[in-house]
C-alpha cells in the first residue's frame, strides 16, 4: 500500500474527473502522474498570484469561485522525443467546427498537413506566414510553435 513518507498522494475521484483526466491524458499523450504534478506545480505561482492581488481583489475573486488552473509551460524551447521535427512555414489554415487542418510548406514545394483541433490551432497562434515545425512520431504529424 502507498505510503505518505514515500511521496505518494492517493485520492478519490468522481467516475466523471477520473474520464476528464482520462481524455485529457490521452489527448495530450501524457500520464496522470505528469498532468497532476503540473498542476501541483501550477499552486505555488497561483498561490504567489493571488497573493500579489490586493486584498479586495482577492476576495471577489474567492467570493465568486472563478479560479482556473492552467497548465503552464516554461518559457524556454521545446523538448520532444520525437526525432523527426520538421522546421516549415504555414501555407494553409482550414478551420472547422471542432478541427484545424494545418498545412506546413517545409521546403519548396514540399507540404505536410496535419488535423489538429482548432482550440490548439488558436492557442498556438498558427496562422499563413507563421513559422512551425511538423514534429514526427510513429504515424503520426502533430505541430508545434516555439
Amino acid at each position: 500500500m502507498p505510503r505518505k513518507d514515500q511521496g505518494w498522494v492517493t485520492f478519490q475521484t468522481s467516475e466523471e474527473e477520473r474520464k476528464i483526466l482520462e481524455e485529457f491524458c490521452q489527448s495530450s499523450q501524457r500520464t496522470k502522474t505528469e498532468i497532476l504534478r503540473e498542476l501541483v506545480r501550477g499552486l505555488k505561482q497561483y498561490s504567489t498570484q493571488i497573493e500579489s492581488l490586493s486584498t479586495s481583489q482577492a476576495q471577489v475573486e474567492t467570493k465568486n469561485k472563478n479560479i482556473e488552473f492552467e497548465l503552464v509551460s516554461p518559457k524556454k524551447a521545446l523538448k520532444v522525443s520525437s526525432r523527426n521535427v520538421l522546421k516549415g512555414i504555414v501555407k494553409r489554415v482550414t478551420t472547422g467546427s471542432v478541427n484545424t487542418e494545418i498545412t506546413l510548406e517545409i521546403v519548396h514545394k514540399v507540404e505536410l498537413t496535419a488535423m489538429i483541433t482548432r482550440v490548439s490551432a488558436e492557442e498556438l497562434e498558427l496562422f499563413e506566414g507563421t513559422e512551425a515545425y511538423a514534429v514526427i512520431k510513429s504515424n503520426d504529424i502533430v505541430i508545434a510553435k516555439d
